[in-house]
């Protein structure tokens, strides 16, 4: 069984903690069927949020999807003019038998624009 990073994100439609918490679980919920893991495969998840973002944690998602003892970070995407607004990030680390080829990074609703080249 292998360790591999999963990349995900997902444009909220507003800085509103329930919009937040919808578009999180979404992205998290997403990435997890695609790559065929359940909550028992993640080691841990680190969330990115741009920092017009402040209305609830991105990692709250994860615990009312029942990821209650996988460890879970969060920290403020870097401020970069011109960026995509309103953005929740993750960095997924699971353990799969896929090889890193065959991993689905997940870029939803606004957030396709960031990775083109890998959005499903």
């Amino acid at each position: 069984m292998a360790v591999r990073a999963i990349r995900g994100a997902v444009q909220v439609e507003a800085d509103e903690r329930e919009l937040v918490l919808e578009a999180t679980s979404e992205l998290i919920a997403t990435v997890l069927e695609r790559n065929g893991l359940t909550s028992a495969d993640v080691i841990s998840i680190l969330f990115t949020a741009t920092p017009d973002l402040t209305s609830e944690f991105p990692a709250l998602a994860a615990r009312k999807l029942g990821l209650v003892d996988v460890p879970l970070m969060c920290a403020v995407e870097i401020d970069v003019a011109g960026a995509l607004p309103r953005v929740v990030r993750l960095m997924a680390h699971v353990e799969t038998e896929r090889p890193r080829d065959g991993l689905a990074h997940v870029y939803l609703r606004g957030a396709q624009a960031l990775r083109l080249d890998i959005a499903q």
